[in-house]
């Protein structure tokens, strides 16, 4: 998100920071309160193993639980003697209970990377914004051990890095593809903006004419008069983007999640149902227009009939509980039909999910109650 992006978006925080923790009638404590011991602003969160879990914010702010949330530890605070209590660290990933990596989003250098493998005792700047007009949005990790890291876009191609050892090497990944429109970028509000399944890689966009998710492909030559397979030559890895049905079109408004569950289609190739939400963050209790779904990776997109009651930031399939789950600064809500249609859960204030657990302002950590789940 552009410096001019991150005022609106304080803006907007403020706005709702008084919002009232209280829980919908119908589905009492769906999010049980956690002591965090802070105050910090949380809008990064990434669950390890339900038990093992990280949590990140502003003021240089980094948590960790080895207890699924009873208690929750402070870690030091990176370049703690120097600036890194003026740093917002907007993203997180862990591997375990001593090594993680967090981000922290800002404009120019402000946007970093560090590691930890001690626990987080102590930690180590790994990566620093190389341009100076750069914005980093979201940090996440695959399956196969391969790190991603999406920046804002300069002179209008979005920005992506890669690491193959576990943060220690990063490079450029040269597969920006497509120019975005004028103003169009990412946002930096829950580190879920893109997503991975499979080969495919996935990302939202917002602030342009029109909101669109970038996937990328793989394009390649044939060799002249060889249609064979066995041919292929020249092969270049490209993002292409495909129009959303979600509000765009200000600074404000955009995608703002992006979350992929893995289906194999009928001829057996892996595709996948992908959710999209967002809507417009300084307008929270406007619902038109906030989520759509795509049931072929992706590729095409239906916006759903039933939205979240608001705008939201953050949306995860949940394995256990078989459903979706999508939170923001007005509450959350869940959806059992690939994101048709959305049921509210509650009326809180949240930011960014890793369930079972969920983050927001003023140091706000909820663990999911699955008996207090509506049923189906």
């Amino acid at each position: 998100m552009q410096p001019s992006r991150l005022i609106l978006f304080f803006v907007a925080a403020t706005a709702v920071i008084s919002a009232q923790m209280t829980a919908s009638p119908q589905v009492p404590q769906v999010w049980q309160i956690q002591d965090s011991g802070t105050t910090a602003g949380l809008r990064g969160i990434d669950s390890v193993d339900g038990t093992v879990a990280w949590a990140s914010g502003t003021e240089g702010t980094v948590l960790k639980t080895t207890d699924g949330g009873a208690h929750w530890q402070k870690c030091a605070v990176p370049d703690g003697d120097k600036d890194g209590a003026t740093l917002d660290f907007r993203g997180v990933q862990a591997w375990d209970a001593k090594t993680a990596i967090v981000m922290a989003s800002g404009p120019a250098d402000k946007s970093r990377l560090y590691k930890t493998a001690d626990g987080c005792r102590s930690w180590r700047l790994m990566f620093t914004n190389p341009d100076e007009d750069g914005f980093f949005d979201a940090i996440r990790k695959t399956s196969e051990g391969k790190i991603y890291l999406l920046g804002d876009p300069v002179k209008r191609i979005f920005a992506l890095f890669h690491s193959e050892d576990q943060g220690e090497t990063w490079y450029a990944s040269g597969e920006q593809g497509k120019d975005a429109q004028p103003n169009e970028a990412s946002f930096a509000a829950s580190n879920s903006e893109f997503t991975f399944y499979g080969p495919s890689l996935l990302f939202g966009s917002g602030g342009g004419v029109d909101a669109h998710v970038f996937a990328r492909a793989t394009e390649c030559d044939l060799s002249p008069g060889n249609p064979n397979a066995a041919a292929i030559t020249n092969c270049v890895v490209r993002f292409h983007a495909s129009e959303v049905p979600v509000v765009a079109s200000s600074p404000a408004s955009g995608i703002f999640s992006v979350e992929a569950r893995p289906i194999s289609a009928k001829n057996g190739i892996l595709t996948a149902i992908v959710i999209a939400v967002g809507g417009t963050y300084d307008h929270p209790d406007s619902a038109a227009h906030t989520a759509a779904y795509s049931v072929n990776g992706g590729g095409a997109w239906q916006p759903s009939t039933t939205p979240p009651h608001g705008y939201r930031s953050t949306v995860q399939w949940s394995q256990s509980e078989k459903l979706w789950i999508t939170a923001g600064t007005n509450g959350s809500d869940i959806s059992r039909d690939d994101g048709r249609t959305w049921q509210p859960l509650d009326n809180g204030n949240w930011n960014a999910l890793s369930l079972p657990f969920i983050v927001g302002p003023k140091g706000r950590i909820g663990r999911l109650n699955p008996s207090a789940l509506p049923k189906p």
